[in-house]
């Protein structure tokens, strides 16, 4: 987490251990422009037309550098990491910057890795996730001329109001609403009375996507019962696994990862007893045929664009880019097997959804 009509390419398990293997390792690794750059989407954020505030910094390509420092679950967490990574290679490859990946095992390395980049001189720094913004936070504040663009994050809640920060948000309850209508759809053909989600842990990136996929569930099936539990750990398959299996023992008929790499297991618990899985952030349709759709964030397109908008020399400074299905930062991915037949009930929501014509989806679990 921790995250698309056009679709990103559907991942292959080969795909993603090359870039793993090209990016992971010591913290001291950088990232290499050999692989390929992140999805084919030329969907652009918000971030060009409303941001605000100027880089001097900006304009040699060649001496431009961005650093992205992970969150715990790294890049091999098939989600919203390996996508901001995706959002850097993409970015070296047509922008041609320079960019470094620096990975966190623990809360703990937040800090020192946000200082390393910031020490070096990076023109931006990228940290992924919400957990990291009180880092981010005092980071910032001691390297005022760094810029800080901070994946789902608010930039207006920092302390002091900095002005080197912007916050990469995303209206994940867009990709839940959709993800939740397939499922709602689904169980209603077959007779199934409830579905479920797994979540790591209850912060707002997280609770969009469920609010999104409860309320997507419910519209399409009224009856439908939506369980709910937080494994509180985005890395531990096993503690998503042993959640989703106590779903399913209560009769959940599809599960809905929101936990990064921990959901995985999730995902596992629902192939293990034949029942159908929702992915999150990437497209998860790798994993198997029992993979309904997945809910999309767009991490890499946003990553690149607010890159692409320093370069030109813009910047939300203090404020928020906020990506969603209207501006294509927001999709889901391919759909299984068993929700093929709902496909175009999924298509003409998404259309309402960009139109402006479905709105208010609910981004809060009680």
């Amino acid at each position: 987490m921790r995250c698309k009509f056009t679709h990103l390419g559907m991942w292959t398990v080969g795909a993603v251990a090359t870039l793993a293997l090209a990016a992971c390792g010591s913290s001291s690794s950088s990232s290499s422009s050999a692989a390929a750059g992140g999805g084919g989407s030329t969907a652009t954020s918000s971030a060009a037309a409303t941001s605000s505030g100027t880089s001097s910094a900006a304009a040699n390509a060649k001496n431009f550098k961005v650093g992205v420092v992970t969150d715990i679950g790294g890049l091999n967490d098939h989600g919203f990491n390996h996508l901001a990574y995706e959002g850097l290679l993409r970015a070296e490859k047509e922008l041609g910057i320079t960019g470094r990946v620096l990975t966190s095992s623990s809360g703990a390395d937040y800090t020192p890795n946000l200082t390393t980049l910031a020490q070096q001189g990076y023109n931006l720094v990228v940290p992924v996730g919400f957990l990291m913004a009180d880092a981010t936070d005092a980071v910032a504040k001691q390297f005022p001329n760094v810029k800080f663009a901070m994946v789902d994050s608010d930039a207006t809640a920092e302390k002091g109001d900095p002005k080197n920060i912007e916050g990469l948000l995303f209206k994940e309850q867009e990709a839940g609403y959709l993800a939740g209508t397939l499922a709602g759809l689904y169980s209603k053909e077959h007779g199934y009375k409830t579905i479920s989600s797994v979540g790591g842990q209850k912060i707002p990136p997280v609770d969009h996507y469920i609010a999104g996929y409860q309320a997507g569930a419910k519209k399409a099936d009224p009856g439908i019962q939506t369980l709910n539990g937080y494994s509180q750990d985005f890395v531990d398959q096993s503690k998503c696994k042993q959640i989703a299996l106590n779903q399913i023992q209560q009769g959940s008929k599809v599960v809905f990862q929101v936990a990064g790499a921990c959901g995985l297991g999730a995902l596992s618990a629902a192939q293990q007893s034949g029942d159908q899985g929702i992915g999150v952030d990437a497209d998860q349709a790798y994993l198997g045929s029992y993979i309904l759709t997945s809910a999309e964030k767009k991490v890499d397109v946003a990553v690149f664009n607010a890159i692409k908008a320093l370069m030109a020399g813009k910047f939300a400074a203090g404020a928020n880019v906020t990506n969603n299905v209207a501006n294509g930062g927001i999709g889901y991915g391919k759909i299984g097997p068993a929700g093929l037949k709902f496909a175009p009930q999924i298509a003409k929501i998404y259309s309402e959804i960009k139109a402006g014509q479905l709105n208010n989806i609910p981004n809060t679990v009680p």
